[in-house]
């Protein structure tokens, strides 16, 4: 169904200053009613004047940006009621050209582009991006120069609409309302430690040579915190390790062949860590904000699924996972991490009509309930009972998620292929109506030149397309309408989401509102996969963290551990671990 008619169209932009990990703090605003021609042009001191927006932001107007959740970042930092009906332009020329190649990229020029429309005085302006980078305060030209390179990306939006609009429909309107519950996410952050997170940055090279000292205490591996690959190769062939290599000849390093044969060899795993962790330890790269929580940009829709796709080297939860005890809340408060149990499982049962597959869903343990399908385990199996054969049917549920062929399996179980093999055939055998669907998926995708979401979100289908991607879109794309779904529900419900990680979220509470909020996202998540699944509600799992609990602090990673003690050693404390700053509370 396309788009209702609306008595105003506004075309909006802002130039705005944002440090890293901060607030947006809105320098500048330009608007144009793209049916009368009216054009509003405002400075910040204007903009900090008005109590609400200077347009009409309600039900008989439409609101169109490129990139919206910049835009909303503003208007809450300003105060400004959003706009009920909102149409992202970026948004929807990457659903237009998911899965295309775009010759002059993504941005405002290559929609231009795209579509054969001049780019005009929409050009990029290096000085005018570092001008708003910079903060004011600016001179009087300054400020004429940033309202001019404002208003040529509103002509940019103006000349874009009538070319994009006549495609849009009803489902254009709901991926807008989800860049409204972005700029709320990324406006509330993740509460950090940051006094440990300092301490770990001011002594990361020292915790890094003790850490090495220890995994590699006759410097087999390592050598002045370098890790050799000559070195690691002798170091296998004195244990008599075959490792995996490229065509090349030379051995495959990459962390995923490392996580496979760590768990064929647990010698390999300490190594693994260590390399892992000190690979991804880029702890500057952190964006945390004056009052102590990390925000990145949650970059919405930038994955072919749809999902979200922040920057692991700025977002706390995009790092090395050892870190994730820096997560805590600060004193009265409390965060809880609520995410979707088994989701893709979920998805692909009712999507595909398995109803095997969807009792296996309902029973609480799906791994279990396919052990016992396939005849591996008594029907009065239990997880104590019988906890290596749910590992392994864990193991080939997840990998099925992903279609995993036996050739990855193999090693992820350290079992061999054969064995593998006969581990998907089971699946096949138990869960067939699913693989017809997910090979059926494929199929008519590539008849037709695309694949699709219920709400939308398009795949375009080349000869580059593989088959794995087109089975697992169906499951991917539709748990990421449900996470969009749920972070609309709950930030229009006024819940505090930190952020969304994939198939969870993190939300932040007063202690004493806890278990209250807990129940409402619940809901909100609940309703949200009813609305993807015909009805069908899939189960969500609850940790939680009071402070001075740390995320994740139960797992008692040795990186983590290892590298508190030494901190202990460098910088002693009469109360231990240095406690966390008092950090600001979401608006």
């Amino acid at each position: 169904m396309s788009l209702p008619a609306y008595k105003e169209v506004w075309a909006v932009d802002f130039e705005f200053h944002c440090p890293d990990g901060s607030r947006p703090n809105p320098i500048c605003m330009v608007a144009a009613e793209l049916g009368s021609g009216r054009e509003i042009r405002l400075n910040e001191s204007q903009l900090r004047s008005l109590g609400c927006a200077p347009f009409d932001v309600g039900a008989d107007s439409l609101f169109i940006a490129y990139y919206a959740s910049a835009e909303f970042g503003c208007f809450l930092e300003l105060g400004w009621e959003l706009p009920v009906n909102v149409v992202d332009l970026y948004v929807e020329f990457r659903n237009r050209t998911n899965g295309l190649p775009t010759p002059c990229g993504q941005g405002l020029l290559g929609a231009l582009s795209w579509f054969g429309l001049p780019p005009a005085d929409a050009v990029e302006k290096r000085e005018m991006r570092e001008l708003a980078m910079r903060g004011g305060p600016y001179s009087p030209g300054e400020m004429e120069a940033l309202l001019d390179y404002c208003a040529s990306d509103v002509k940019a939006l103006a000349r874009l609409w009538p070319v994009m609009a006549p495609s849009l429909t009803l489902p254009s309107l709901l991926r807008g309302r989800y860049m409204k519950a972005v700029a709320r996410m990324e406006r509330t952050g993740t509460p950090l430690d940051v006094t440990t997170l300092k301490l770990l940055m001011d002594n990361w090279e020292r915790i890094q040579a003790r850490l090495i000292e220890e995994t590699d205490p006759r410097g087999e591996l390592w050598q002045e915190g370098s890790f050799g690959t000559k070195r690691f190769e002798d170091w296998l062939s004195r244990r008599g390790i075959p490792w995996p290599r490229l065509d090349s000849g030379r051995l495959k390093l990459d962390d995923s062949t490392f996580a496979d044969m760590a768990t064929a060899y647990p010698v390999v795993a300490p190594v693994r860590a260590l390399r892992a962790s000190l690979s991804k330890m880029r702890l500057s790269s952190l964006t945390v904000g004056s009052d102590g929580r990390n925000r990145t940009l949650l970059s919405p829709f930038r994955s072919t699924s749809g999902r979200n796709q922040p920057s692991n080297s700025r977002s706390v939860f995009g790092a090395a996972s050892w870190l994730r005890p820096l997560i805590q809340p600060q004193e009265g408060r409390a965060l809880a991490y609520i995410d979707w149990s088994q989701q893709e499982f979920g998805i692909g049962a009712v999507l595909s009509g398995d109803t095997a597959m969807q009792e296996a869903y309902t029973s609480s343990d799906p791994y279990l309930a396919f052990a016992k399908a396939a005849g591996a385990v008594p029907l009065d199996a239990t997880k104590s009972s019988h906890t290596g054969e749910r590992n392994t049917f864990k193991m080939v549920v997840l990998g099925v998620g992903y279609c995993m062929s036996a050739y990855g399996l193999a090693p992820k179980l350290g079992i061999t292929l054969v064995q593998a093999e006969e581990l998907l055939q089971l699946h096949r055998r138990c869960y067939p109506e699913f693989w017809k669907w997910s090979q059926g998926a494929s199929d008519f995708s590539q008849l037709t030149g695309k694949i699709s979401s219920r709400f939308g979100w398009t795949l375009h289908v080349t000869a580059n397309s593989k088959d794995r991607t087109l089975r697992n879109f169906p499951s991917q794309s539709n748990g990421a309408e449900m996470m969009r779904l749920a972070a609309i529900y709950a930030t229009e419900a006024g819940i505090n989401v930190c952020t969304p990680v994939h198939d969870a979220f993190l939300i932040e509470s007063k202690v004493d509102d806890l278990e209250s909020e807990i129940i409402r996202m619940r809901e909100c998540m609940a309703r949200a996969s009813a609305d993807v699944l015909d009805g069908f509600r899939l189960a969500t799992d609850v940790d939680r963290l009071v402070y001075p609990a740390r995320f994740g602090e139960s797992k008692k990673d040795p990186m983590w551990v290892g590298s508190m003690q030494i901190l202990d050693q460098l910088n002693p404390c009469p109360n231990g671990n240095p406690s966390p700053p008092q950090m600001g509370t979401p608006a």
